[in-house]
């Protein structure tokens, strides 16, 4: 039971990781439909572009942020259309967080050690994706912060990306429902991004 004294906030954040735990111990109704989504938002997520002209280290925790930072625009669009997009929405966010969690045992972290880290996957998942959508309501300089905050933790500047995101996202915005049914999503190629018109460090 929570604390009378837990913020908002934190309600909120547990509540979305008591779902997300009493869904993942139920089958999906989508599981066809939720697998080939997830595969084509990992395909894009790794797109070597995105990890060499683009800067996204290659290592666990950069792979994590390229999924997540396509996860989330996927989720913004799917949860803007009339249903059942918004039941996709959420076994698409339980299919990721099972294969997080596949993710952490092939790593060798123990059984002691995966709900911990489990934990900070979710704040940082459910927190990105609250932060992008407000980036993408506001200015190209607010996207380019938050994906320099979260992304590059603030090791570099995130113009080029966040050019690529604005591209990505209104390429989702005008994709219909049957886009993410049955495929495939319109994930455009960062290569698609004039590079030459950036110089970040």
């Amino acid at each position: 039971m929570l604390s009378n004294a837990a913020s908002e906030p934190e309600r909120v954040m547990f509540a979305n990781l008591a779902r997300l735990k009493a869904r993942l111990l139920g089958p999906s109704t989508n599981r066809l439909v939720i697998d080939r989504l997830h595969g084509e938002i990992v395909a894009a997520a790794r797109n070597p572009l995105l990890f060499t002209a683009f800067g996204i280290e290659d290592t666990f925790e950069g792979r994590f942020e390229s999924v997540v930072l396509h996860a989330a625009l996927v989720l913004r669009r799917l949860r803007a259309l009339p249903a059942p997009a918004p039941d996709v929405a959420q076994d698409l966010a339980d299919a990721l967080f099972r294969h997080f969690e596949v993710a952490l045992r092939e790593m060798g972290i123990g059984d002691s050690s995966v709900p911990k880290r489990m934990k900070g996957f979710a704040e940082a998942f459910f927190g990105r994706g609250v932060a992008y959508d407000e980036a993408l309501r506001g200015t190209p300089a607010d996207l380019a912060e938050a994906l320099k905050r979260n992304v590059y933790a603030g090791r570099r500047g995130g113009e080029a990306l966040a050019f690529y995101v604005a591209t990505l996202d209104a390429a989702l915005a005008k994709a219909p429902l049957e886009a993410f049914i049955k495929g495939p999503v319109p994930f455009p190629s960062p290569s698609a991004v004039p590079m030459e018109q950036f110089h970040e460090a």
